[in-house]
């Protein structure tokens, strides 16, 4: 019912109540009705459930599988270490995303503990669970709302909604019942439950508990939204379903093969296939994924970003569209006087010049009255008090020399506040503050200057405050209206806005500079949204969409309109997530930036929420993936950057890790086909695999961004994580390892040396090869044989090392021998691997170079 409509008498009619309050046996009969005044918790999955979930990954059964195989071949020491790093992925998923369904109990949490009522006529302080439709509530500064409710009498009553609405200044609320269609802001005869009363006083009856109040529909839509795979996640699961089909294919062909053609024993074959299908699985790229992003959380925090799901690290590199709230995100979250007007000049304050302004002794006055005639109750005197700080106006002394004598405080139905104050010099003052219009009708000589001024700060969307005084008796130590009523001389203007972030506009522009679009959705009005989109550099910022248009569009004409519009002013929490979702049907990857209740069911629903971990309630952090924990938008840049480096190191590890599974399965494939001795065994094919996957691939983790990271645009949504260019390159790689490794084979045994021997070279070239071909892969098409990139990543240098010494062990080591099948190999042999490793190193940098120049006969 749209309560806020409907007079006090109405509403009190309808809820079969009065101002003495409900009776004991209808509160109980209207408690089994209504229920508890509390939100639905949602019901959560159990841990064993959510740990389960964890192996729910066909890269996971990739690995299970690789894991089944090597017992097969009954190596327990190396399925164990499979099976390992399954269990440690999982462990590192359950403790990452234990928290990431808490967004309703931070909600819970937020109704008041406690309430003051009337019930039979009496005053009583009872639990807020207990309140019911019907209830008479008394607020007073300080107090939480502990329902809606419809207020029915008012004294100076202000509350802060910024949570609920986006706007940053308290609101003045009335009784007056205002129009159906108003927005929530402009609900003025409401007061909303999770709120805060800052000043003054009021009484009000209950309309709505529980899942019924705006906070419990915020709650309810937090239930139904559907939380979306990230593009990393599909991706993933793409590249796992295509790895299994052509795995399974490939073995099962060389197995036919073998036994059809070459009429091998079932068994022999058999152990072949399974040697092929642990060549050909990457059984370290799980773990890979698992510790790249894992360093890009560390990275992140580095910049305070605190990611609270690892896949939300990937996906900040992909993000097409940001989101943004204006209060607390762009803005500071606090008012400020930015433009001054005397009848002399216009002043735009600028900290440069804030020391010349008590020179000019017209503002010297106008800012000292914005000072004493000031109660530092709200937003606005807290702006007043600080821009006579910044002047260097001495605060205790300026109150000792002009005493206040009385005041009448501000009142919505006057819209002013006055001081009377005495100077030591026998002087008596009145200072007057209020809402331009109904200060000059106080005044003297208001003409038509005075109110374009008054036209022109208002059309920039700011706050206009107007002061004049008149001075009066000393004898005159009581404030009544009387004295108020006119003469007063007009002082000037104030212009107040909550200005940008001075970085946002800095960060705004890279944003853009990377395809990124920046788009304000906000609960102020639309003016201001247009002044602040304008001043941090958002594009199109004359056009607005306000949230009753919204109301009126359709999804499918919101669907067209969102691609260009970029302000949206008195938006509600349903609109964000509308617009969240009119993004996404555009294949949008949408990040949401909010820091109130009303952000959560936008920023669960975004492909990526980003809370503000300063101004931000629990129920913001709690529904997104990302917190800020320095509410700076420049963090959503430094983000955006390191997301796109782990999807360039994911995309490394990839070129790096298949080219070998490439070689060593086409090895026993050809192997097979031409009916050879195979190079390689399966068990040396693991040893290859785990030692280059725990001392070379994780080392691409700790790559740092490419030069061109932040000049590129956003990666497609659906562009496959084996693109062409991946394929093209783990075939040309692994072919020429496969070429290198045939080679070497042939040399070995025509030098007489024997089998194991061959073997033994073959995985000793294998590894090397990796090492070198490591150097390579640093740079996706970048050259990287300067010295420079040799440097930039000491790890990398530190597991080519590390290899190098597992290398000499597994050729060279008794018990290696054993447990391997290995035998020492000569020196003429090493330099034969060392000749074939530069060989490639240099064939591979050819071939980065033909593609940069490809890339550039295109543009």
């Amino acid at each position: 019912m749209d309560w806020h409509t409907l007079s006090s008498s109405v509403v009190l009619e309808k809820l079969k109540t009065s101002e003495k309050g409900l009776a004991g046996e209808e509160i109980q009969h209207r408690q089994k009705t209504f229920g508890l005044n509390q939100l639905r918790a949602l019901k959560k999955p159990s841990s064993i459930f959510r740990f389960l979930r964890q192996f729910n990954n066909i890269l996971i059964y990739i690995l299970l599988i690789a894991g089944v195989a090597t017992l097969f071949l009954n190596h327990r020491v190396d399925s164990g270490v499979i099976f390992g790093v399954v269990i440690i992925n999982a462990i590192i998923g359950f403790v990452q995303e234990g928290k990431a369904e808490k967004a309703l109990e931070a909600i819970r949490h937020m109704l008041s503990p406690s309430a003051t009522v009337i019930r039979d006529g009496e005053r009583r302080t009872i639990q807020a669970v207990n309140l019911v439709p019907g209830d008479i509530v008394l607020l007073q500064s300080g107090d939480k709302v502990a329902a809606d409710i419809r207020l029915i009498q008012t004294k100076t009553l202000q509350i802060q909604e910024a949570i609920l609405t986006g706007e940053s200044n308290p609101v003045t609320k009335q009784a007056e019942p205002v129009v159906e269609n108003a927005a929530l802001a402009d609900r003025l005869s409401m007061a909303y439950s999770g709120t805060l009363v800052v000043y003054g006083r009021g009484l009000g009856v209950v309309v709505e508990t529980g899942m019924r109040t705006e906070v419990g529909k915020i709650s309810a839509m937090l239930q139904h939204v559907q939380k979306l795979s990230t593009p990393l996640l599909q991706q993933m699961e793409k590249l796992g379903r295509w790895l299994t089909l052509m795995i399974v294919l490939l073995a099962l062909m060389t197995f036919l093969f073998g036994v059809l053609l070459w009429h091998q024993d079932l068994t022999e074959m058999f152990m072949a296939s399974v040697g092929l299908a642990v060549a050909a699985i990457p059984e370290g790229l799980p773990a890979i994924v698992t510790i790249t992003l894992a360093m890009g959380v560390t990275r992140m925090a580095r910049r305070n970003a605190i990611i609270r799901r690892l896949p939300a690290v990937e996906i900040m590199g992909s993000v097409s569209t940001i989101c943004t709230d204006k209060t607390g995100t762009l803005t500071r979250n606090e008012l400020a006087v930015q433009t001054i007007v005397t009848r002399e000049h216009t002043y735009h304050l600028t900290d440069d010049h804030l020391d010349e302004i008590l020179e000019k002794p017209e503002l010297r006055m106008l800012i000292l009255s914005g000072m004493l005639c000031n109660d530092a109750s709200n937003p606005i005197d807290h702006a007043l008090l600080a821009l006579a700080v910044k002047t260097k106006l001495n605060l205790n002394l300026e109150n000792e020399k002009y005493p206040r004598m009385d005041m009448i405080p501000f009142e919505s139905e006057n819209k002013w506040m006055a001081t009377l104050h005495h100077d030591h010099e026998g002087n008596g003052y009145i200072f007057l503050k209020g809402a331009p219009e109904k200060i000059f009708s106080h005044c003297e000589m208001i003409d038509q200057f005075w109110r374009e001024k008054l036209e022109r700060l208002a059309s920039k969307g700011m706050r206009v405050l107007a002061l004049a005084y008149k001075k009066i008796s000393t004898e005159k130590e009581i404030l009544n209206n009387e004295e108020v009523d006119n003469h007063f001389i007009f002082l000037g203007l104030f212009g107040l806005i909550d200005p940008p972030r001075e970085e946002v506009p800095s960060a705004v522009a890279e944003c853009k500079n990377a395809g990124i679009q920046i788009k304000m959705i906000t609960g102020d009005h639309s003016l201001t949204a247009k002044t602040i989109a304008a001043q941090v550099g958002i594009e199109n910022s004359e056009q607005v969409l306000t949230g009753d248009k919204l109301d009126e569009m359709s999804d499918d004409d919101l669907a067209r309109e969102v691609t260009h519009v970029n302000v949206y002013a008195r938006t509600s929490p349903a609109h964000k997530l509308r617009l969240v979702r009119a993004l996404q049907k555009n294949h949008h990857i949408v990040a949401m930036t909010g820091d109130g209740v009303n952000d959560a069911p936008a920023l669960k629903q975004a492909d990526i929420g980003i809370a503000m971990g300063k101004k931000g309630t629990e129920a913001a952090k709690e529904a997104s993936e990302m917190v800020l924990t320095d509410d700076n938008f420049i963090s959503i840049r430094d983000a955006v950057k390191e997301g796109r480096t782990v999807y360039d190191n994911l995309k490394k590890a990839l070129l790096y890790i298949l080219p070998t599974n490439v070689a060593e399965s086409f090895g026993i494939v050809f192997a097979i086909i031409f009916g050879l001795i195979l190079p390689i065994t399966a068990v040396q094919i693991l040893w290859v695999n785990m030692i280059t996957t725990v001392t070379l691939s994780l080392t691409i983790a700790f790559e740092h961004s490419e030069s061109q990271v932040m000049r590129r645009l956003p990666r497609k949504p659906d562009e496959s994580l084996l693109s062409s260019f991946v394929i093209w390159r783990s075939f040309f790689v692994g072919f020429l390892f496969v070429g290198a490794l045939f080679l070497l084979f042939h040399f070995e045994q025509t030098r007489g040396a024997s089998l194991n021997e061959t073997r033994t070279a073959v995985v000793d070239m294998l590894v090397m090869a990796e090492a070198v071909y490591l150097i390579n892969s640093r740079k996706l098409i970048e050259a990287t044989w300067h010295h420079r990139n040799l440097w930039e990543n000491y790890i990398a240098l530190i597991g080519i090392i590390s290899v190098i010494i597992f290398q000499l062990l597994f050729t060279y080591l008794p018990m290696m021998q054993k447990f391997f099948g290995t035998a020492a190999i000569s020196l003429t042999a090493w330099v034969e691997i060392m000749v074939l490793s530069i060989i490639l190193f240099f064939i591979v940098e050819v071939e980065k170079m033909v593609i940069r120049e490809k890339i550039k006969g295109k543009r």
